[in-house]
């Protein structure tokens, strides 16, 4: 079912050059159709968000609903994946469908890895079928895809099908960083607003001692303060 999405860049601390690149590729199209009618670019297609676990990615994928006040569908793993032969695949495109209908909008593909594992490091056939069915959803045989973003996260893109990141189907690739020193100062002020902290917390030097940690990670930090202090 469809998510009511509120989420927006402003909620994402930090990765300005990954907001830029998502507004520009991905909001900008759905907010303006009428310039790329303009210039025959066509509006819709995928975006594959990369990088280390706990760092914004899925957060990432939600703000252009939020932006752009869509529906947002988020297919789990455990949504498609079934043992019994054929049913993975009907999930899948049951999936599509239900997205294509309530278009426009946004369908969100979690752990794309686990989902299109590339069919060269498969050892048996089962899950080629999952692997060729996404391709034919993407490709939108039979159907119309125009108005469907399509959006991805994997910790491993060097374990997803080849064919996925061709033109055309995730063209988009963007790589999502642990935050930088700012962006760790802001997650870390977000965390520590509720709880009481002291007066003299140097909320600059926490982010200067955490350097790589994730978004994830920062939210640990503070939860461990709290277990401590409590």
């Amino acid at each position: 079912l469809p998510e009511a999405e509120h989420a927006t860049f402003a909620d994402v601390g930090g990765l300005d050059d990954v907001k830029a690149a998502i507004h520009r590729t991905i909001v900008l199209p759905f907010q303006r159709p009428d310039v790329f009618e303009r210039y025959g670019r066509r509006i819709g297609g995928g975006g594959l968000l990369y990088g280390p676990p706990g760092c914004g990615k899925t957060l990432l994928a939600r703000a252009p609903a939020g932006e752009c006040g869509l529906p947002f569908f988020n297919l789990r793993i455990e949504d498609v994946l079934d043992p019994y032969v054929g049913v993975s695949e009907a999930n899948l495109h049951g999936a599509f469908e239900a997205a294509r209908a309530a278009a426009p909008c946004v369908l969100f593909l979690d752990e794309l890895d686990a989902l299109a594992y590339a069919r060269r490091k498969q050892q048996g056939s089962g899950a080629r079928a999952l692997v060729d069915q996404l391709l034919q959803e993407l490709d939108a045989i039979g159907a119309d895809n125009s108005r469907l973003l399509v959006l991805a996260a994997t910790n491993a893109p060097w374990d997803v099908d080849d064919a996925l990141k061709r033109p055309g189907r995730f063209d988009r690739m963007l790589f999502v960083p642990p935050p930088d020193a700012a962006a760790r100062e802001r997650i870390l002020a977000v965390h520590l607003d509720g709880p009481p902290v002291a007066g003299d917390v140097d909320l600059a030097a926490l982010a200067a001692a955490t350097p790589l940690f994730s978004g994830a990670d920062l939210r640990h930090l503070a939860e461990r303060a709290v277990d401590l202090a409590i």
